[in-house]
C-alpha cells in the first residue's frame, strides 16, 4: 500500500490522509493477533469469534478499518447507486467514513450520517474527517446507535454494518424502514463473528424481510444485501 493506492479518488489531500490512517492501523496488528489468540483454535475451525461484551475498553484506541481497496469498493458502491444519504454503523476513527463522505459529496451532496459511543474516537473522527476536507458531508451522531438512528427520518440509499457485531441486527432493524428500494446494505466480519451473526444473516436471508443478499469473500466475508 502507498499513497498511490487511493489516487483514483483523485484528491491529494483524501489520499494522503488515508494512507497515514492506515499506517497508524497497521502498527496495532501484534496487539490485536494478541488479543484474538487464545481464540484462534475456534477461528481456524471454521466457527469465527465469539463476540462478548466483556473489556470492550480495549477497542477504544484500535482502528481495526477496512482494507483499503474494501474502502475503494464502498466508493465505487455508494457512487453506482448516487448515494446522498448513507448510515454507518461504527465509525470509529473514521477511515470508511472518509470514502463514503467522498463519494457524496461527488455524487453532488448529501450526508454520511455515523454512530460512534467512544468519546475519543468521536473527537479523532471529526478531526480526521476536517484534515481529510470532507467533514461537511458528515454528521457523527454520539451514543449508543440503537437509539441514536431512530431519530433519522429522509430515505437512506446506503447502510454501513461495522459495528459491535452483537448489535447488528438490532441496527438492521431500526434502518430497515427506511431503505428506498435498491438500497444496498454492507456487514463487514460475517466469517469473523459467525456464530454472533447468525441471527443478521437469517434475517436477510428471510425474503419476508424485503432483501436478496449475498455473503462476498472480501477480508473474512462480506455481507453485500439489497432491498427490494
Amino acid at each position: 500500500m502507498n499513497e498511490k493506492t487511493f489516487a483514483m479518488l483523485k484528491d491529494e489531500i483524501i489520499e494522503k490522509k488515508l494512507f497515514q490512517l492506515y499506517q497508524k492501523a497497521d502498527q496495532q496488528n501484534f496487539a490485536l493477533f494478541r488479543h484474538y489468540l487464545p481464540k484462534m483454535l475456534s477461528y481456524l475451525l471454521g466457527k469465527g469469534f465469539r463476540w462478548d461484551n466483556k473489556n470492550l475498553t480495549f477497542y477504544d484506541d484500535k482502528y481495526i478499518p477496512i482494507s483499503p481497496y474494501q474502502g475503494i469498493w464502498l466508493y465505487l458502491q455508494a457512487r453506482a447507486i448516487q448515494a446522498n444519504t448513507i448510515v454507518e454503523f461504527g465509525t470509529s476513527f473514521g477511515i470508511s467514513t472518509i470514502f463514503l463522505a467522498k463519494a457524496v459529496k461527488d455524487n453532488g451532496g448529501g450526508t454520511v450520517i455515523g454512530t460512534e459511543m467512544v468519546k475519543s474516537k468521536i473527537k479523532a473522527a471529526k478531526k480526521n474527517l476536517q484534515d481529510a476536507g470532507i467533514s461537511e458531508y458528515t454528521s457523527i451522531l454520539e451514543g449508543d446507535a440503537r437509539l441514536t438512528l431512530q431519530e433519522i427520518e429522509k430515505p437512506v440509499d446506503m447502510l454501513i454494518v461495522d459495528g459491535f457485531p452483537n448489535y447488528a441486527l438490532d441496527i438492521l432493524k431500526i434502518v430497515s424502514p427506511k431503505l428506498r428500494k435498491g438500497a444496498i446494505v454492507i456487514a463487514d466480519n460475517i466469517n469473523t463473528f459467525k456464530s454472533t451473526l447468525t441471527g443478521y444473516l437469517d434475517y436477510l436471508q428471510n425474503s419476508e424481510n424485503g432483501f436478496i443478499t449475498s455473503t462476498l469473500p472480501f477480508k473474512d466475508g462480506t455481507e453485500f444485501s439489497v432491498k427490494v
